[in-house]
């Protein structure tokens, strides 16, 4: 323990752990993928989800953490065998080549606020045209994303409690201050009770198999399941800490956050008659109009604090992403912590560069792939394998491994440590039925309904 580090207290964990799930899932894509999908029809899906499948999973990872002390990979080997190993490296690999891609698009965030802040971003007349040019603009991109991964590495490098822990105990509440002061302001403007209703009251008739598949996309994305990100930091949590309520205040948090974005953009889009399925470039596209019709110093002032808002959810889970790769390393190589976090975060920066460039700066990287009916980017491919596939196919081989090879009954006894109430409760209850029957069922499911639907053109519903 000692040499890995630990989380200080509860509070310490807690703050990293949302912080992990707290990101441009919440701030960015939650809110377009609520607004693609029919609004209050995909929040009551997403929460099911959340519910269902993203508590239960988040649990079982935080367990396998703890009770191994170890890296995904090395998890996966006490407790199984080499070939389920392979489980944990598959995670490692989607952190790693996740982190490659959520770090471009962090400096995108990045280079908004740097504009709107000391540039003239609110003076454009175009706001579409002026996203495509911005993120195909290579030269400013590298510098936004060189710099936000090299603060994530600075924060990393320094380890679980100088950095980590630190980094999130002052991000988070910034983060929520931020995020509560841009929803006051949202309430207050013409027709924002219209953009209310379109978030809290659900169309059920607009509910479908694409609604369920991007809701649980979403909750994967949103709460970093699936990728070792909380098997890492399980591993850091003492056996004194009730994994049940710490795994509730995170997930609860993630939520919290998620839905609190829905409630700042929405008021603010149905302000101004925009569509709310705008899709990727709400954030960029649609919100600069909004702040730059607010006026010319309120609309700065409210433009700057999101952007900060977002660059803040994105540092804190980019912190996670690499920390992934870096106890890999410490664990199994023994190296140096500082020279593994920055050598890691150069490598991943590098991997992320044709995801860079595929955003128009390199013709052959933007037209990649053709599939799903479409020309795909790097960054799309990327995204697609790594996220909307490989995510949930972690967490599938994950629920898989704790219910039919470690066995509920040693699930249990890790989880009665530091809750003597546990055996026999009604979150012992919940976790066996999700845990054994329903994750398993659900995500096979939309595992095969995905590969066929985005790699082979196969529509089964």
């Amino acid at each position: 323990m000692s040499t890995r580090g630990a989380f200080s207290s509860k509070i310490g964990f807690v703050a990293a752990a949302a912080g992990s799930a707290v990101g441009l899932g919440n701030i960015w894509r939650f809110p377009y993928e609520a607004g693609q999908h029919g609004g209050g029809a995909f929040l009551l899906v997403y929460l099911i989800c959340i519910v269902l499948i993203g508590y239960p999973i988040m649990s079982g990872e935080i367990t396998l953490g703890r009770n191994t002390r170890s890296n995904p990979y090395r998890a996966y080997h006490k407790l199984g065998n080499r070939n389920w190993s392979l489980v944990g490296i598959w995670g490692i690999i989607c952190g790693i080549m996740f982190l490659s891609v959520y770090n471009v698009v962090a400096g995108w965030a990045f280079g908004y606020f740097i504009e709107i802040t000391f540039g003239s971003l609110l003076s454009i007349k175009d706001f579409d045209a002026h996203f495509d040019a911005s993120i195909a603009d290579v030269s400013d991109n590298i510098i936004y994303s060189f710099a936000f991964m090299f603060i994530t590495a600075v924060i990393v490098s320094r380890g679980i409690q100088g950095g980590i822990e630190k980094a999130s105990k002052i991000l988070m509440p910034l983060l929520l201050l931020l995020l509560l002061g841009l929803i006051f302001y949202s309430l207050t403007l013409p027709n924002a009770m219209e953009g209310i209703k379109y978030y809290l009251v659900p169309d059920f008739s607009l509910i479908n198999i694409e609604t369920i598949y991007s809701a649980l996309g979403q909750a994967f994305f949103s709460l970093s399941l699936g990728m070792g990100a909380l098997i890492t930091y399980g591993s850091y949590i003492s056996k004194k800490d009730n994994i049940v309520v710490s795994a509730g205040l995170v997930t609860i948090t993630d939520t919290l956050v998620a839905f609190l974005a829905g409630l700042m953009i929405f008021p603010l889009v149905f302000s101004i008659g925009q569509s709310p399925a705008a899709g990727p470039g709400l954030v960029f596209v649609t919100l600069p109009v909004i702040f730059q019709q607010i006026g010319p110093i309120a609309g700065k002032i409210i433009g700057s604090g999101f952007f900060l808002l977002l660059c803040f959810a994105a540092l804190t889970s980019t912190i996670s992403l690499l920390e992934i790769p870096t106890t890999f390393l410490v664990d199994e190589k023994k190296w140096p912590r500082k020279r593994i976090a920055w050598i890691s975060a150069i490598i991943i920066f590098i991997i992320g560069l044709p995801s860079m460039l595929s955003q128009g700066a390199v013709e052959s990287l933007t037209h990649f792939l053709y599939y799903e009916g479409q020309s795909k980017s790097v960054f799309d491919f990327v995204f697609d394998v790594f996220s909307d596939i490989g995510l949930p196919l972690g967490g599938l081989l994950m629920v898989i491994f704790i219910a039919r090879k470690w066995g509920m009954k040693k699930f249990d006894e890790e989880l009665s440590k530091g809750n003597s109430n546990y055996s026999g409760s009604f979150m012992s209850t919940f976790l066996h039925i999700t845990i054994k029957w329903i994750a398993p069922v659900f995500l096979a499911i939309i595992f095969v309904v995905t590969v066929l639907q985005k790699f082979f053109g196969i529509h089964i519903f």
